[in-house]
């Protein structure tokens, strides 16, 4: 793709967010669902399968097209990236890096589309960030599996065609080892999807229980065709997915920014526009600053991504910076917004609340320091700078 068929996308898509979606916004907190018209015209413009292969017919986008598209994606409510996020992102993922080419042909074109709904179901009440405790198994039984146990907190579970199921097939393996990733289409005997969570922000997401009660999986369905893959797919996938989300937040940051900025116009204290006084104005300007050095960082990271000279370092630290960053900045424009920035009906009180799950999933801020430690005990820093 070059740069004019980009930028031809970006311009649609920023369009879309802004005249479509942001209008919207409050209809979908309320009902805590994306209108039907918005996921039918999201499907016509490919946002589905931006980033599966094109043979798949998908967009096949990089790792630096992948940011710019997020930063317009970011704009508006993060329950709008939901809804197609998962398809591209780290249910996708796994079956692009990883899957059979039979398995590949049977599902990436029906992701790509948003015929199917992908979800990624790794996480479980004692393995979240760290997957080391995972406990659901598979038991080999002929030419199938066996699967038992549960997931939590599964982006898109109530309305997925498709789970890219995380279990245990080595019993006596420990942590990481003997974990693989399973193919389970949601309507199998035995999956039973709990009902939506009520959560405190990112109303239209919908997050889930799943139970997987002696469901049996033929071992076509085993990804990549062999066993103890799982682990190395789960963190493939979740490397990409934190450059993806540390986009975002850049794009909801801008937003909250554009929104702190007009306000400051416009709102009066004593016939003064607040913007005018010193303090509001640091609170923007710092904002901006840190907004800014995101978005480069975001960039550089997602180069190095592509040439693949760095996939765990980079992510890492956007995901650790930029989730930090927009937290800050929501704070920050709830202050510049004072009273009115407590009050529902404002955008600022809304992405407050979406802004506090960044720093949690696809990998806690606290994991992130880890990753970045270990990664400069290694020696990666100095890789990347001499670059």
């Amino acid at each position: 793709m070059d740069d004019s068929d980009l930028k031809h996308i970006l311009t649609t898509v920023r369009e879309f967010v802004r005249e479509q979606v942001v209008p919207r916004e409050l209809e979908i907190e309320d009902t805590d669902e994306i209108p039907a018209e918005i996921r039918e015209q999201s499907a016509e413009m490919g946002l589905f399968g931006w980033a599966i292969p094109e043979e798949f017919g998908g967009l096949g986008f990089n790792a630096y097209q992948d940011a710019m598209l997020a930063f317009e994606l970011g704009y508006t409510t993060p329950s709008f990236r939901s809804l197609f996020g998962t398809n591209n992102g780290i249910a996708g993922q796994v079956l692009v890096n990883y899957g059979t080419d039979q398995q590949k042909q049977e599902w990436l074109p029906k992701i790509a589309s948003g015929e199917a709904i992908a979800s990624f179901a790794l996480t479980e009440p004692d393995a979240g960030s760290d997957p080391s405790g995972l406990t659901t198994k598979a038991v080999k039984d002929g030419d199938d599996y066996i699967i038992n146990g549960s997931k939590r907190f599964i982006t898109n579970a109530a309305m997925s065609d498709v789970l890219m199921v995380f279990a245990r097939t080595n019993p006596d393996a420990t942590g990481t080892k003997g974990i693989s990733v399973f193919l389970v289409p949601t309507e199998s005997q035995g999956v039973t999807v709990g009902p939506k969570d009520k959560k405190m922000g990112q109303a239209g997401a919908w997050t889930s229980e799943i139970f997987f009660d002696d469901v049996r999986v033929p071992s076509k369905y085993l990804v990549g065709g062999q066993e103890e893959v799982g682990f190395k797919a789960a963190m493939a996938s979740l490397n990409k997915g934190r450059l993806h989300i540390a986009a975002m937040c850049v794009g909801q940051a801008t937003r909250i920014l554009d929104d702190s900025v007009e306000h400051a116009k416009v709102a009066k204290q004593g016939g003064t526009p607040i913007g005018e006084f010193q303090l509001v104005q640091a609170l923007l300007a710092e904002s901006y600053a840190e907004l800014s050095a995101a978005r480069e960082m975001v960039l550089a990271a997602a180069r190095r991504w592509d040439e693949g000279a760095d996939r765990k370092l980079g992510p890492s630290s956007c995901k650790l910076f930029a989730s930090e960053m927009l937290g800050r900045v929501a704070d920050r424009g709830v202050q510049v917004f004072g009273g009115m920035g407590y009050m529902r009906e404002t955008s600022i009180e809304r992405f407050y609340r979406h802004a506090r799950l960044f720093r949690i999933y696809e990998g806690t801020s606290e994991i992130q320091k880890l990753v970045i430690a270990r990664q400069l005990l290694k020696g990666a820093h100095k890789d990347v700078h001499s670059a």
